[in-house]
């Protein structure tokens, strides 16, 4: 979970818009995470190439969730 809740972070971070709302929004206790996992597969399907740190946590998220 202490994984899950530092990529959410990270995600909630980015500036993006796509991720880091429903990042906050799971973060803060208040996300759906059927929201959350779209926006996830989403954003990977969008960025998930590009070579950026977060690269690599949409797979991860997945994951977890």
């Amino acid at each position: 979970m202490d994984e899950l809740k530092t990529i959410m972070k990270k995600f909630a971070s980015s500036g993006w818009d796509l991720i880091a709302v429903p990042a906050q929004q799971w973060l803060d206790g208040k996300g759906d995470n059927d929201t959350l996992v779209s926006a996830i597969k989403q954003a990977d399907k969008e960025c998930g190439t590009c070579g950026c740190e977060l690269d690599p946590l949409y797979k991860r998220a997945l994951e977890l969730l």
